[in-house]
């Protein structure tokens, strides 16, 4: 990866929501409160997965590494676009650019990895519920987290070696709000076919790839749920997966909408207001569909909700 040195340009501006002339105090105020519900949120989730022994189990640790990666996404981007709409101040250094994009797509790659290990253990618990235990037990878990982080930093590695290695020779303004694929390579002064069509490819194995393998969970699941006999127990069953395909269909249309459409038919306006789609409203549905649609995690945000009220 080139580093400052190697490359006339020192910094990015970070333009943002700017280049739309949208207020800048407004957006702080929405996005302030946003951020702040997400937080919540997630912690509250994180709070009563570690507090309950009801909330022991393989789903809710994998949930609970799940609201932890997607906290921690948050952190990559909200908080220098927070910074930039309250200061005005839109500079981001070269290194700090790579950083961002390297630590924002090992984290959302990270998070689509363990959507996957979710439907596995979904798979595990409906498909082979008397082996369950063995096949979902702690190290089994824990190393599905270690591979899904692994995995996540690897490509996002490969992803950012292949961008920051080019020339950037001016102009330097980044028609984003963080250091994006598309914005970033817009910036340099080659031809970038080959890299932009590796970095899509890249995408498109993650994105598809997980997609098709919590495909074939669920076909496996369906399978099962179809074979049980009594409705109440097909509903029952189907009622354990919701929150997990909901989540699911909610992160993978924006991550696909943003990163697999066809550069021909995106544009500006479009790119920046379904990545802050992406960015604040994914994982404030998350822990909100989790915590509406799963009776186990009410009854323990209520049983915290009255601790803390003692």
């Amino acid at each position: 990866m080139k580093n400052n040195n190697d490359s006339s340009v020192n910094d990015f501006l970070l333009l943002g929501f700017s280049i739309l002339g949208k207020k800048p105090t407004l957006l702080f105020v929405i996005f302030s409160f946003t951020y702040g519900t997400i937080l919540t949120f997630n912690i509250t989730i994180m709070s009563v997965i570690l507090l309950d022994r009801v909330l022991h189990c393989p789903m809710y640790f994998l949930l609970f590494a799940l609201s932890v990666s997607e906290t921690c996404t948050t952190f990559v981007t909200v908080p220098k676009l927070l910074f930039i709409l309250l200061t005005g101040r839109q500079s981001i250094s070269f290194i700090g650019c790579a950083m961002q994009m390297f630590c924002f797509f090992s984290l959302s790659a990270n998070n689509c990895f363990l959507l996957v290990s979710m439907s596995y253990d979904r798979y595990a618990a409906i498909c082979y519920p008397l082996q369950y235990q063995l096949l979902m037990e702690k190290k089994v878990c824990i190393k599905l987290v270690a591979a899904s982080c692994l995995a996540g930093c690897c490509i996002s590695l490969v992803i950012c070696i292949l961008i920051f290695r080019l020339p950037f020779c001016g102009p330097k303004e980044i028609q984003h709000f963080f250091c994006d694929i598309s914005p970033v390579l817009n910036l340099t002064c080659t031809d970038t076919y080959l890299t932009n069509l590796a970095v899509v490819l890249l995408c498109a194995v993650v994105l598809l790839g997980t997609v098709l393998l919590i495909s074939v969970s669920y076909a496996y699941i369906i399978s099962a749920i179809l074979r049980i006999s009594s409705s109440l127990g097909r509903k029952k069953m189907f009622s354990t997966c919701a929150s997990h395909l909901t989540v699911v269909i909610t992160h993978f249309s924006c991550a696909s909408f943003v990163y697999l459409r066809p550069k021909a038919v995106s544009s500006l306006g479009q790119d920046i207001w379904i990545s802050t789609v992406f960015v604040f409203i994914t994982p404030l549905l998350n822990p909100l569909i989790y915590t509406l649609r799963n009776k186990d995690v009410k009854l323990s945000i209520q049983k915290l909700l009255r601790m803390l009220s003692i």
